[in-house]
């Protein structure tokens, strides 16, 4: 079994250690932001425990998943609104 898993965070190649949330995979690329609010605000993991949902991401096409829940996995594709949002 591998240390490190490679994942892509808005189409662009990560590489953390095996275990790592995918929230905290984000804060270490420099993409700490998720997603925007409906009102258009940024927002970021703020509880780390799936309760504030504020770390909501796209998964392999599934969308609404809790980053600070969801462990790394290799080749994962996540997709933070903040991206869709620059993308625009």
């Amino acid at each position: 079994m591998s240390d490190t898993v490679e994942l892509f965070i808005d189409r662009q190649p990560v590489t953390v250690a095996a275990g790592t949330s995918v929230a905290a995979a984000i804060a270490m690329a420099g993409g700490g932001i998720t997603r925007r609010s409906v009102g258009g605000m940024l927002r970021a993991p703020l509880c780390g425990m799936g309760v504030c949902q504020e770390c909501r991401v796209t998964i392999d096409d599934r969308a609404h998943r809790l980053a600070c829940q969801t462990p790394c996995a290799a080749q994962m594709r996540v997709e933070t609104a903040a991206a869709t949002e620059d993308d625009a």
